[in-house]
């Protein structure tokens, strides 16, 4: 009969599935490295947000800057395309509607960007895992518990 894991084992396993997860492992094969059932692994991702997280992750600054500027074509388009003076008149409002919000995807792109590097360090440390004994659970763990307070902190002050 198989030994059930402690709290703090499954907590372990959570974060290291957790981790597998963000770096873009699908569920069955994270199961599999951490050694919990799939339907363990879905409650988690669905229970934690994980695939909201991952999705907000994997969206780029510059796809989002060129959505938005092929959206602003449009509207261009449309505007020059017309007659209608209510619609050009409008069109200096939506410009610098425009501009706001890239303007708060410039800021947002410092957060972008240190989570890519908190992803790519994630990778490297689950690689590092894999040879190096000094790279526990916890550590990975406390790790990535700095790593979510930091994205956090500084959502917030956005």
């Amino acid at each position: 009969m198989a030994k059930r894991a402690t709290k703090k084992e499954l907590e372990q396993k959570k974060e290291l599935a957790r981790m597998y997860y963000m770096n873009g492992d699908i569920q069955k094969v994270i199961a599999e490295k951490v050694g919990v059932s799939e339907q363990t692994i879905s409650s988690w991702v669905d229970k934690e947000g994980w695939a909201a997280r991952r999705a907000g992750v994997n969206v780029t600054r510059p796809e989002l800057i060129n959505k938005s500027l092929a959206a602003l074509n449009k509207i261009l388009d449309q505007v020059y395309e017309s007659d209608d003076i209510e619609m050009i008149s409008a069109l200096p409002d939506k410009l610098s509607k425009f501009a706001s919000a890239i303007e708060k995807l410039d800021k947002k792109a410092n957060i972008v960007s240190t989570i890519d590097v908190f992803m790519a360090f994630s990778k490297w440390i689950q690689y590092r895992a894999s040879f190096d004994p000094e790279v526990t659970p916890e550590l990975i763990r406390a790790i990535n518990k700095y790593q979510d307070l930091y994205i956090n902190e500084h959502i917030t002050k956005m």
